[in-house]
C-alpha cells in the first residue's frame, strides 16, 4: 500500500469509516438559544419622568432640550406662550438676515442697538430694530427662513406667541453650520448672548453642571392682562459642557410674582437636564 493508502486508511479508521466508505454521525444535541435582555430606553424613560414633572404645571410650563452632540432631547408642552423679550433674539435674526450681501457687518448705530437689546432686554432698542425689520411682515418672513413653523408675530414684538419647539428650532438655526446665518453672524448673536449683564443670567443657565465650557441666555418676563396680571416667565439658550452642547427653551405663565417665575423655569431647566444627562451616560457604549 502506498503511503497515501496507509494515510487514508489511518484517517478512516478514527473516523469510524464502515464498509461501504460512509462516515459515522455523532449525535449532537442542538445549540440553545441565548437568552437577551431588551435593550433599555434610557431617553424615552427620562421623558416619560420629564413629561410628569411637567404635567404638575397643568399647561403652564413647557420644556424642550436638544444636545447637538448626542440624541438625547425631549419636547414637552405644544401650547403657544407669549414670548416677551426671548422675541429679541429672532428679531436679531432676522435683522442679520436683511444684510446685503450676506455676513455684511451691521451699521455701528444698528449694532448698538442689537448690543442693548440682547444685553440689557433694552424695550427701545428692540422697537427701534422691530421698525427696521419691517415688524410682523419682517419677523415672519425671517421665520420662514428660519425654519420656524409655530411662532406667530403679534402686532407689538412682545405679544407674540410661540412654542419651546420652535424656540429649540431657532436656536438650532443660530448654532448650526447648514443654518441660514453666516458663521460671523452666528458668533455675533451667540457672543452677545454668552454676554447679557449679571442680573439677567438667570432662567436655562441654572441647569449648567460642573465643568461648564459656556452659557448663551435670553430671558423674557412680562405681566399679563388676560391672566389677572399675572407673570410670564420664559428663558431660551445654550449650555456648553465636555460631552453635551445642549440648547434649552423653557416657557411658563400665571404666576404671582417674577421671582416666583424665574424659580419655576430654573427648576425646570435644572431638572430636564440632569435627566438627560443621565439618560444620554446609559445610552454611552463603555470603553474597552
Amino acid at each position: 500500500m502506498s503511503v497515501a493508502g496507509v494515510a487514508t486508511a489511518a484517517y478512516g479508521a478514527t473516523r469510524g469509516v464502515g464498509h461501504e466508505g460512509a462516515a459515522a454521525s455523532p449525535s449532537r444535541t442542538p445549540a440553545q438559544p441565548v437568552p437577551t435582555t431588551p435593550a433599555v430606553d434610557w431617553i424615552g424613560q427620562a421623558r416619560t419622568r420629564i413629561e410628569t414633572y411637567v404635567r404638575q404645571y397643568d399647561g403652564h410650563l413647557a420644556v424642550a432640550a436638544l444636545d447637538r452632540r448626542g440624541s438625547a432631547a425631549v419636547t414637552v408642552g405644544a401650547r403657544r406662550f407669549e414670548t416677551a423679550s426671548i422675541v429679541k433674539v429672532d428679531i436679531l435674526a432676522a435683522l442679520l438676515l436683511r444684510q446685503r450681501p450676506p455676513g455684511k457687518a451691521l451699521s455701528s448705530a444698528n449694532r448698538e442697538l442689537a448690543e442693548a437689546m440682547i444685553r440689557s432686554s433694552d424695550n427701545d432698542a428692540a422697537s427701534a430694530l422691530w421698525q427696521k425689520i419691517e415688524g410682523s411682515r419682517g419677523l415672519t418672513a425671517a421665520n420662514r427662513t428660519l425654519g420656524l413653523r409655530e411662532t406667530k408675530p403679534g402686532s407689538q414684538w412682545g405679544r407674540t406667541t410661540t412654542t419651546v419647539a420652535d424656540q429649540i428650532r431657532l436656536l438650532g438655526a443660530l448654532t448650526s453650520p447648514t443654518g441660514p446665518l453666516t458663521a460671523q453672524d452666528r458668533r455675533f448673536v451667540m457672543g452677545l448672548m454668552s454676554t447679557v449683564v449679571p442680573e439677567q443670567r438667570w432662567g436655562v443657565t441654572a441647569g449648567r453642571a460642573p465643568g461648564n465650557r459656556g452659557t448663551y441666555v435670553k430671558n423674557g418676563w412680562d405681566t399679563a392682562d388676560a391672566d389677572g396680571g399675572r407673570w410670564l416667565v420664559n428663558s431660551i439658550g445654550r449650555v456648553v459642557e465636555d460631552r453635551h452642547d445642549w440648547l434649552v427653551a423653557v416657557l411658563s405663565d400665571h404666576h404671582v410674582s417674577r421671582e416666583a417665575g424665574v424659580r419655576v423655569v430654573e427648576k425646570a431647566a435644572t431638572y430636564v437636564l440632569r435627566e438627560l444627562r443621565a439618560a444620554a451616560a446609559h445610552d454611552t457604549p463603555a470603553q474597552g
